[in-house]
C-alpha cells in the first residue's frame, strides 16, 4: 500500500466529484455534493495555500483526501474521507499515523471531530491515543496532545 498525500489540483475535480457525490462516503458528513458544490469545495479547501485538505493517492490513483488544517491556536484538525472502494484495507490507519507524525513535527496538538454515530472514526481516534474531549456543536471531539 503506497499512499501519497499531496496538494490538490484542478485535475482532481472528477475523482473528487465521484467521492463527494457517493452517498455512502458522505453518510456522516453532509448530503452528497453536486459537481458545482464539489468544484467550490476544491477551490475553497483544496487549492488555497495552505490548503485545508490534501489529496490521497494509492499507487497514483486518487482514493480520497485528508483534512489537515488549524483547528485553534494550539491544534490541527485531522481526518480522512476515502472512497468506499478503499474502506477496510488499512488506509485510514496508515493515514492517521502519517498525520500524527506531521503534527508531531509541528509540535501541535491534533484534533479529530466526528458525529457521535461515526464509530469507525471514534475507534481509530482511541486506537491512536486520542482522548475524548467532549462534544462541540454536536460533534465528538478527540484530542491528541503534542509529543
Amino acid at each position: 500500500m503506497d499512499l501519497t498525500i499531496r496538494k490538490m489540483n484542478l485535475n482532481d475535480l472528477e475523482p473528487l466529484c465521484e467521492l463527494l457525490s457517493e452517498p455512502q462516503a458522505m453518510q456522516y458528513l453532509e448530503p452528497p455534493y453536486t459537481k458545482e458544490k464539489t468544484k467550490q469545495f476544491l477551490i475553497n479547501s483544496g487549492l488555497p495555500d495552505p490548503p485545508r485538505v490534501y489529496a490521497v493517492d494509492s499507487d497514483s490513483t486518487f482514493i480520497g483526501y485528508v483534512i489537515f488544517h488549524a483547528y485553534d491556536e494550539v491544534s490541527i484538525e485531522i481526518g480522512w474521507v476515502l472512497h468506499p472502494l478503499y474502506w477496510g484495507k488499512g488506509y485510514a490507519s496508515q493515514l492517521t499515523e502519517l498525520l500524527i507524525e506531521k503534527g508531531a513535527e509541528l509540535h501541535k496538538q491534533l484534533v479529530i471531530e466526528c458525529v457521535p454515530e461515526q464509530e469507525i472514526t471514534k475507534h481509530l481516534a482511541l486506537k491512536y491515543g486520542f482522548d475524548y474531549d467532549g462534544r462541540t456543536g454536536g460533534l465528538d471531539v478527540f484530542r491528541l496532545k503534542s509529543r
